[in-house]
């Protein structure tokens, strides 16, 4: 079942969030979701224990590949290691679509790193299609 991220629960999902993103600062995350940030968060909860979590936003600026605005996107998606292959992550994209069409919007989109296999095949499996793939850019100038 998934459930609104508060001030009760948020410590939990600040540690899925690492888990996805140990890049970030420790609480880089539950800094930007305290100032508003972040306002479309969920745990996936199992008998009070967080399987995974599920980061959602509207995108009203241009999305890779779509046609139409506001425009769903999953931000992030995770699901513990030991609690993967049960279909916790096909329910939580279920939930998305769903929310995605209360919110007004006609298509749902998400991304991953162009070397994330097992993102690549988990989002292809659950009926995503690919839209572009792109090579970012940058110089340093000093």
């Amino acid at each position: 079942m998934l459930v609104h991220v508060t001030s009760d629960n948020e410590l939990i999902w600040n540690a899925l969030c690492r888990a996805l993103w140990p890049q970030l600062g420790k609480d880089e995350m539950l800094f930007a979701r305290r100032a508003g940030k972040l306002p479309y968060e969920f745990l996936y909860m199992e008998t009070e224990e967080a399987w995974g979590f599920l980061s959602l936003s509207l995108r009203h600026d241009y999305v890779e590949g779509t046609d139409s605005s506001p425009v769903a996107y999953i931000e992030g998606i995770y699901v513990k290691p030991d609690a993967r292959h049960r279909g916790i992550a096909s329910e939580m994209i279920f939930f998305a679509k769903q929310w995605a069409k209360e919110h007004g919007c006609r298509e749902l989109a998400s991304d991953c790193d162009v070397h994330d296999k097992d993102s690549e095949g988990f989002h292809k499996g659950v009926g995503f299609m690919e839209a572009s793939r792109n090579i970012h850019f940058v110089m340093k100038l000093g």
